[in-house]
């Protein structure tokens, strides 16, 4: 994930900082407990492709 790009993206529920998980190949809404699949390098971020992040995830 390019760190530029990462650095202008945010959640687009809550407009917050978003945070990137190179294991499961997500951008990550703290607040909003929504994460966002990067796929091929390219963030989807579309709230109905995201999935909600469970308690033992944060």
């Amino acid at each position: 994930m390019d760190i530029n790009l990462l650095e202008i993206l945010a959640c687009p529920i809550c407009k917050g900082e978003l945070i990137y998980d190179s294991t499961s190949q997500e951008l990550i809404c703290k607040f909003d407990r929504m994460a966002y699949p990067v796929v091929d390098g390219i963030p989807v971020m579309l709230v109905s492709r995201a999935r909600r992040v469970g308690d033992d995830e944060s």
